[in-house]
């Protein structure tokens, strides 16, 4: 093993012994150059006065050298915020003020040790690092039975972790924490547990309310007390998007320091937050002692040099300027109003009683999505014959439930819509006689 690596591991099992036994066989090996092209790098970067002839861009009159057909379409910014590297970690002010808005957004992490966020290439690169750091084959893995689909890709296939499901729901629709508590407390004691808790969540739209946030904090806790090493990782892809009575902040907060043998690990990011879904501009943050957070950043920058080497440097320029604009949080506030307003209207419209006798709902509160409950056709077909006969597009989960992405769909064409669906339920019930 390398000994930077073995310094790392050192460190983190004198100070935070528990956290060391949830790093995965890579986790252990895997550490950030302090030698090499990047420190040396810096290095010259600092002192090299004359001439600088270490990293691998091209300059051209003390700047980056640039195409005129690219930066005539960026003009409002600096070549040097936009094509030299970004650093592996993120550019330093974005990382700042993400983590000022973490604390604002979320004023249970007040007083809570957790580190600096890490520029990701978007929430899947985060959740992958997640993966890396901390699952070996045969891992358990838990997240519900209603999942966003790429879980299965990033920890079951990639890393060949144990995915181990609970209901998300229970039977009066609420979260169903029981199972969670049964799903983790299956793991056996001086094992390790992955737990991905991803809120609001993908496919339904729901975010649970404080009493069962509470329970969900709890449900960790008793599987800490029982001897379980349990990573959290909060999914917070959908973050803010809160319309109803749910908890409108995420729960990393909560559990964050909650037990030794517990790290709450964040993933989030600009990309659904703030709209930009191709500027692929996300973050992980890590809580736990200073040292542990400072080993775990230093394995993450290992695993980030391992393989994307560093985030697009315009995108983390463009977030940076949009987050520190007077003009952003208005701007935000209206988009907020009009995706509530869709989510309103489909409420409104799955409550009319009109449509009971071919589905149900789950409960949604937050978020871009909302998942019908077929009674009388399958959603496969279904889905099918919409996109044939109507040109809707949805999407089918198993075999009774279809997702439908409201955040895309105007207000005033929600209603036909579901009226289309409808009348394709009604289609296929009557081919089916």
């Amino acid at each position: 093993m390398n000994p930077l690596a073995s310094q790392l591991n050192d460190r983190l099992k004198a100070d935070s012994p528990h956290v060391y036994e949830m790093l995965s066989g890579l986790g252990r090996e895997i550490y950030f150059p302090k030698e090499g092209i990047l420190s040396q790098s810096a290095e010259a970067s600092s002192q090299a006065k004359k001439y600088n002839a270490t990293i691998g861009i091209a300059t051209e009159n003390g700047g980056p050298m640039h195409l005129a057909v690219i930066q005539d379409t960026l003009s409002a910014y600096k070549p040097q915020d936009l094509y030299p590297y970004a650093p592996p970690a993120g550019k330093p002010e974005l990382r700042s003020v993400w983590r000022e808005k973490m604390l604002k957004e979320n004023p249970s992490l007040s007083g809570k040790s957790f580190g600096q966020p890490i520029v990701t290439n978007a929430l899947t690169h985060g959740l992958s690092i997640v993966a890396d750091l901390f699952v070996d084959e045969g891992d358990a893995v838990i997240y519900p039975d209603k999942n966003w689909e790429n879980y299965e890709l990033t920890f079951g296939i990639r890393r060949h972790a144990n995915i181990v499901n609970y209901e998300l729901f229970t039977e009066d629709m609420k979260f169903n924490s029981q199972g969670l508590r049964e799903a983790l407390l299956s793991v056996p004691a001086g094992s390790k547990a992955v737990v991905v808790l991803n809120f609001p969540n993908n496919p339904t739209g729901y975010t649970p309310g404080q009493q069962e946030g509470d329970e969900i904090v709890a449900a960790v806790n008793a599987a800490a007390e029982a001897g379980i090493n349990v990573v959290v990782v909060t999914d917070d892809a959908y973050f803010g998007l809160f319309f109803e009575d749910s908890l409108n902040e995420s729960l990393f907060g909560k559990l964050a320091g909650l037990h030794p043998r517990v790290l709450a690990v964040k993933v989030d990011g600009a990309t659904k937050e703030e709209y930009v879904w191709g500027f692929r501009v996300g973050f992980i943050t890590f809580a736990g002692t200073p040292e542990a957070v400072s080993v775990l950043e230093q394995k993450t920058l290992g695993i980030i040099r391992a393989t994307i080497s560093s985030g697009a440097h315009p995108s983390q320029t463009f977030v940076l300027q949009a987050l520190k604009s007077e003009e952003f949080l208005p701007q935000k506030e209206e988009k907020f109003a009009v995706m509530k307003g869709r989510a309103n209207k489909v409420k409104a419209l799955l409550d009319s009683g009109k449509y009971d006798q071919v589905w149900d709902y789950y409960p949604f509160n937050s978020g871009y999505f909302m998942c019908l409950k077929l009674k009388t056709v399958a959603a496969e077909p279904l889905r099918q014959h919409l996109l044939r006969q109507y040109g809707v597009g949805t999407i089918a989960l198993g075999e009774q439930d279809l997702r439908i992405a409201f955040s895309c769909i105007a207000e005033e064409n929600l209603e036909e819509l579901y009226g289309l669906i409808y009348q394709g339920v009604l289609d296929l019930q009557s081919t089916s006689v």
